[in-house]
């Protein structure tokens, strides 16, 4: 198979051979994949162009039965549904509040301004009900000298 060889040394100071062996390689024979029960059925398939097609019949491999659970649990779904719903009402019960002391203010404002401008309307009519001459005030002396007596 292989010859001995000897390394580093001149034959004359051998004192022992060193024998290199190389191992032939294997070969192997790439698998092919077939199917449980034996080899398949041959099909032929008429395409629509009117050419015919032939292979193999080969059944979809079917996965194993397990029991399928949905990525996320029903209990995290609802959780996170709850939430989202909690946090529109909140949102919604903010939006009303704020909405609610908007009207109050405004509302207070209005009276405010009714009060404001009814008053300076009294008032307008005091002063300028001096200033004419009549109204409800009375000069008692000319009064009771006219009439020769005085209503109290």
């Amino acid at each position: 198979m292989n010859e001995p060889t000897t390394y580093g040394r001149s034959s004359e100071h051998q004192t022992a051979a060193v024998e290199v062996h190389t191992p032939t390689p294997l070969t192997t024979v790439p698998l092919a994949p077939v199917q449980p029960g034996g080899v398949p059925s041959v099909a032929s398939v008429v395409l629509p162009d009117g050419r015919v097609v032939t292979g193999y019949a080969v059944e979809p491999t079917k996965p194993h039965p397990h029991a399928h659970k949905p990525a996320v649990s029903r209990t995290a779904v609802n959780i996170a549904l709850g939430g989202v719903g909690f946090l529109a009402v909140c949102g919604g019960l903010l939006l009303l509040a704020t909405f609610i002391a908007a009207l109050t203010a405004l509302i207070h404002q209005l009276v405010i301004l009714a009060a404001v401008l009814f008053g300076g309307w009294v008032v307008v009519l005091v002063i300028s009900a001096g200033s004419h001459g009549g109204g409800t005030t009375v000069n008692i002396r000319k009064a009771v000298i006219k009439r020769n007596h005085f209503h109290g």
